[in-house]
């Protein structure tokens, strides 16, 4: 079995279109959508869900009103300024709670608990060549990174009964959590990077997490001729850094239109000169 991470160093790369376009260019494959906070793989690859488990993401405070003194002493040890009071009562933000428990353990009158967070899911769903892993994490709960392994399990634990020997990661943004649990013992990671030098900064940030992790990168530089310059600078630092930079896609509005008509890239546009570029990369990766 070969797992397979595509992931970016910030936002808007294109990353996912890209992972969608990959996903349709094998016979059967186990797709995860890893950012958790901000799934949209889904959008494009259209899953029939049928799988959907409750996440516990979890914990924040909340207030026994019967029991409680308006003491004020669970607001002035609250160290994120989850806990206010207003007009003698005290209130929790719980989107700002981090559910470090100790407003719990300083209540003189045990009036406040701590209650787990059971709104945000994680699903399985059929694709038209396969199945598609992907989650939401409810807006203010953390354990991203614990959510994102809980799909690799369940996907690995798919892929063996099932026999299926690719699992392919769509990664989130950024170098947090989500992204170390994703990279974390997979085969290959994929760096996918426009041709921006915030984007370039960030390259820079990805390529160090992965080798932190004994990855040795491979590079997709997408939009580049957007800024040739910045594009050709990209490459140059790659070179520099011994890292493969596997393929350069040009600016194109299949882009926009294939994600508006909510499908990858190979489906809507097939016979187009950017589907066939997608294509020599992908078959670079899975060789």
């Amino acid at each position: 079995m070969k797992e397979i991470a595509i992931i970016s160093g910030k936002g808007g790369t294109g990353k996912t279109c890209i992972s969608a376009a990959f996903s349709r260019f094998v016979e059967s494959v186990v797709m995860i959508d890893a950012d958790v906070d901000a799934a949209n793989q889904h959008i494009i690859l259209q899953p029939d869900n049928y799988i959907e488990e409750e996440y516990v993401g979890g914990e924040f405070a909340k207030i026994d009103y019967n029991k409680c003194i308006a003491c004020g002493l669970c607001a002035s040890y609250c160290r994120f300024d989850a806990i206010t009071q207003n007009k003698g009562k005290v209130l929790i933000e719980e989107a700002a709670c981090e559910g470090c428990k100790l407003c719990m353990r300083v209540c003189p009158s045990s009036a406040i608990s701590m209650q787990e967070d059971h709104e945000s899911r994680w699903y399985a769903g059929k694709i038209k060549n396969g199945v598609l892993f992907h989650a939401r994490l409810a807006p203010g709960m953390d354990n991203s990174g614990k959510l994102v392994s809980l799909l690799r399990t369940e996907a690995k634990n798919y892929a063996k009964t099932n026999n299926e020997d690719l699992i392919l990661i769509d990664g989130s943004p950024g170098v947090g959590c989500p992204v170390i649990s994703t990279i974390t013992g997979v085969n290959e990671v994929v760096i996918v990077v426009e041709a921006t030098q915030s984007a370039l900064h960030d390259l820079k940030r990805a390529v160090e997490v992965s080798r932190e992790f004994k990855h040795i990168p491979t590079v997709i530089i997408n939009k580049y001729s957007l800024n040739e310059e910045i594009s050709t600078e990209i490459e140059n630092w790659c070179t520099e850094n011994e890292l493969k930079v596997i393929g350069k896609i040009p600016f194109d509005l299949v882009f926009h239109e294939a994600v508006q008509a909510r499908m990858p890239i190979p489906d809507f546009a097939e016979k187009s000169e950017i589907n066939s570029l997608l294509f020599d990369i992908w078959q670079q990766i899975y060789s």
